[in-house]
Formats: C-alpha cells, structure tokens, sequence
C-alpha cells in the first residue's frame, strides 16, 4: 500500500488508530499522451465527532495523539516537496478538521514523476527497496498499477491488540482511474468497469490487503 503520501499515511495511521471507520481513495486521471493528475483523499468523517474527542487527549492506549498543527505540518511538508519534484505542477490539498477529510493531489507529465518523487520519500524515510506504484507505455497504451504484498505487514499487523485491530474492520481502500479512451482489458476482476469504458473503481477492506487476501495490482490495456 506504498504510494507518494508515505509520510502523511503514517502519521493518519496514528489517528485513527482511536476511530472506528475511515477511508482511503487513490484517484488517477491519465490522458493519451501520459500526462494527467492524482488526488489521494483520507476520509474519517464516519467517524468526526468521535476524532474530535480524541484530539483533545495526550494519548490514548499508549499511543501519542498527533496534534493539528503536526498533521498540518506533515500535509505541508509533502506540498512542499512535490512542488518541488520534477514533472509535478498545479499542487492542491485541504485539510478540513470539521469532517476530518484531508487531500493531497497534483498532475504530473508522465506517471513516472509519481515514481519518482515517491522513491525520494522512501529514500528520506531510510527505508529500503525501490519504488514504483504506476507504468504506463505510451505506445501500446498499457497502464499497470503495481503492488507487491509484503508478509511483513500482515506479520506487524498480527501484533497489535485486538482493539487496535478492530479499527481496520470498516476502513476500505478505494482506487478511481479514468481514462480518455476506452478499456479493452483489465487483470484484476474486483474492479468494477463503468459503463462508458473510461472508467474504472475498486474497493476492498483495508484487512485483506494487509492479510493478502486482496490486491490493488492491475494491468489494464485502454484501446489504441
């Protein structure tokens, strides 16, 4: 579950450790010529009056409550960056602590620049591996979204309490791709195609992508 929001995703991980319901939603617009925009969105608002609570603790079973100022530190710590990064332009977000939704979203030349300034963020978290979420070969018109599950997160999730695994049982992980032209094919039979062909959704528990039960990985062929 590796994507461009890697610092944000861990400190909201923090966060909702203390809520019973949020959402994650990775959506990709791409254009013919591979340039194109993505918005990533995390959605608690299921779950706001009860956050709003919880923001006013030091910490709740031992865990240290992030402040607002400190996600609004790591939102703008990403802006900052990807304004930054090469390929990378018209960079929005918002942060709303009155539904408790935050998104972060930018376009990109080609669907390597995501690749790319993902990999740096890796890289300056010291974490080891390459990274790559998105292919796209302009001349076949084949677009992958790669996923490779790692044993380890179900092995570090099993290690949690049982009610701090609770908190993953109604969050869902939702991808959105749209497309200029239509789809011919696609590889992963839990998303569902609309009915012009242009687009596509998929979402799954967060559970089974940690347990490997389910995968976000798709190759999908749009026609030439």
């Amino acid at each position: 579950m590796r994507n461009f929001t890697v610092r944000i995703f861990l400190i909201l991980l923090i966060s909702v450790v203390f809520t019973s319901c949020f959402e994650i939603i990775e959506e990709v617009t791409l254009h013919e010529n591979g340039s194109g925009k993505i918005l990533l969105t995390f959605n608690a608002s299921q779950s706001k009056s009860k956050l709003a609570s919880v923001m006013l603790l030091d910490s709740v079973q031992g865990y240290k409550v992030p402040s607002k100022a400190a996600i609004t530190e790591e939102v703008t710590y990403l802006v900052k960056e990807l304004k930054k990064a090469n390929g990378i332009s018209n960079v929005t977000y918002t942060v709303d602590y009155d539904s408790y939704i935050i998104t972060l979203g930018c376009n990109f030349k080609q669907v390597d620049n995501i690749n790319s300034f993902s990999q740096s963020l890796w890289d300056k978290q010291r974490m080891k591996g390459t990274f790559k979420s998105y292919d796209f070969n302009l001349a076949s018109k084949l677009f992958k979204r790669h996923f490779a599950y790692a044993p380890k997160l179900k092995k570090d999730f099993n290690t949690l309490k049982s009610a701090d695994k609770a908190v993953f049982n109604n969050a869902t992980y939702t991808v959105i791709y749209r497309f200029d032209t239509e789809v011919s094919t696609y590889s992963n039979q839990q998303a569902k195609l609309s009915k012009s062909k242009k687009a596509m959704m998929m979402r799954l528990p967060i559970t089974h992508i940690i347990n490997g039960e389910s995968s976000i990985e798709n190759t999908i062929q749009l026609t030439k």
